[in-house]
Formats: structure tokens, sequence, C-alpha cells
């Protein structure tokens, strides 16, 4: 999901850095977050291709948020509290078994690109969340314009077809999609007032095992256990696991974190523009997946949507 689950947790933890990083530094983990982040649905539709989507999503998780859990009390971080960890629960609920999860699994029968662009929509769910909830603020006028622009590509992307009349995405594929997104939303809206450790990797150690155990507990209740055959895993849904767990997770989520302390968040959060389009470059040079005028289209929509509501939330804000 382009939305990040960590964005409240990081910018809670903005820090003054104690040196001025060198621009390299910013370029280098500017670049991990634009591309493995991107790269990430290609990754998730190789992995799901021999392996269960919820149970690889949910080892996935489990596995680098043990790993940073562990690294981060070995360096002295305090124990969470029981508070922090059921706030830590709900956030993993909604933003990866609901938005993650729901991805992984649409992901074995929607296009890496398609499913990129229907996640960029993200904004415009928590923009109608934070409208919608109690003493919700009314979005200003430009932003209402790009949610409308942004409501009619999400449309077009689910309705669209191909050169040959054929759908562009499974109509089950794209419902899912587009529930994800919506629950990506409302997490991003309940974690900006949740009980969490002042630590921003710590948040996300939490968030990582308490969904990913989430996505696990739904593979079993699905029945995919007996679908977990690691005989049967391919090589390249081995490498795309080991991929999607030690640098998407991990690198990843690390470089943002990073990013959120020495830049500007408004900087940081021009990931959600680039991600979608290296999805859909990376869909189109490895698995050969063809991009449609209507697509490109509804893309497009989106995007400039995002891009709306995102700069003019930004104005106001100032």
């Amino acid at each position: 999901m382009s939305s990040s689950p960590i964005e409240t947790a990081a910018a809670k933890s903005q820090e003054t850095a104690a040196s001025k990083p060198t621009l390299f530094l910013i370029l280098l983990a500017f670049a991990a977050v634009y591309l493995i982040w991107g790269s990430t649905y290609l990754g998730i539709r190789l992995a799901t291709q021999t392996m269960p989507p919820f149970l690889m999503a949910g080892s996935r998780f489990v596995i680098a948020g043990a790993l940073l859990y562990g690294v981060l009390r070995w360096r002295g971080e305090a124990k969470p509290s029981g508070s922090s960890w059921k706030d830590a629960a709900i956030i993993g609920g909604l933003l990866l078994l609901g938005g993650n999860g729901g991805v992984s699994w649409a992901q074995q029968y929607v296009p890496t690109g398609v499913a990129a662009l229907i996640v960029a929509s993200v904004p415009l769910w928590i923009v109608v969340t934070d409208w919608l909830r109690p003493k919700g603020v009314r979005p200003q006028t430009a932003v209402l314009v790009g949610l409308a622009i942004g409501f009619v590509g999400v449309v077009l992307m689910v309705l669209g077809k191909d050169a040959k009349g054929h759908p562009v995405v499974v109509p089950v594929g794209a419902v899912v999609l587009v529930l994800s997104t919506i629950t990506w939303a409302l997490g991003s809206i309940y974690s900006r007032h949740a009980k969490l450790p002042g630590s921003a990797l710590m948040a996300i150690a939490m968030q990582m095992m308490a969904g990913g155990g989430l996505q696990l507990l739904t593979g079993v209740a699905l029945g995919e256990l007996p679908r977990m055959r690691l005989d049967l895993v391919s090589a390249s849904s081995a490498w795309a696991f080991v991929y999607l767990t030690l640098i998407g997770s991990l690198v990843g989520f690390t470089a943002y974190v990073w990013l959120m302390r020495t830049c500007s968040p408004a900087l940081v959060s021009t990931y959600a523009y680039v991600n979608p389009l290296v999805a859909v470059a990376l869909g189109w040079l490895v698995l050969k997946e063809p991009v449609p005028q209507a697509m490109a289209t509804a893309g497009g929509l989106i995007l400039v949507s995002v891009v709306l509501i995102t700069l003019t939330s930004k104005r106001r804000a100032k």
C-alpha cells in the first residue's frame, strides 16, 4: 500500500538531527522510499504466485516486526505498555490486515499497476473519513474538486476495458482493493489519536507484529494452511518474500522514518506520487503487463487528484 502504515507514528517522533545529514544520504533515502515501496507491488505479485496471500503477508510482517522489536529492546528501548499494544493491534488490523492483506489477496487477480493506482487513492478516502467523523472538518473547495476527480478516476479504473473490450480489473479484485484503501484510511485517522510509544520505530515494530499476527489468523481461517507448501514455493516467490520482508519492510520503513526526521513532511510525502509510477513501470517491464488507455487515463486522474488534495492540505496547514 502506498500510504504508509507508519506515517502518523513517524510524524509524532520527528526530532532535530544531531548533525546535518549529507545530500548523498538524503538522496539515497529518497531512492529507497521511491523505488522500494514502488517495487513492493511487483514483489507481492511474485510472492503470491505460489504462496497464499494472507499467510505470506502475515509471515513477512511478523518476521520483520520481531527483528526490529528485538533490536530496539536490545538497544535499551522501553517495553511498551498494554494500552500501546491494544492500539497497535487496532492500527495493525486496519492498515495491515485490511489494507495490505486486501491488496495482497487482490493482486492474485489484478495487475500490479492497477493495484498501485487504486491504492494511490488512499488520500481521497482519508479526506472523506476525516470529514464524516464526529466533529469532522469540511474540506476546502479545491479539495472537493480533487475528490471528484479522484473518484471519477477510481470508477474509470474499476470499469475500464482494454483494447479488446475485456475488463482491466476482475470485479471482485477491484472491490477488495477499494475496501482496502478505505480500511487504510480508517487506520490512518485512528492512529492520529492512538496511544503509541514515543519511538516511531517501536510503534512500527508493534504494528507489524500485531497486524501480521492478524493476517496469519485470517489466512488460517480462510483455509490457506494446506496451500502453504514449502516444497511448491517457486524460487521467484521465495526471493520476493525475502525482499518484501527485509528490504520492503525494514529498509523502506527505516528510510522513511529517517527522512521524516531530517526533511519536511511535504517533501517526504512525494513518495505517494512516485510509487504508482514505479509499480506500473515494473509491471510492464518484468511481467509484461499491458497499460491500456483506460488505465492510463484513470491513473492520471487519480494522481492529479492526490496532488491537488495534498498541496491544498499543505497550504492550509501553513
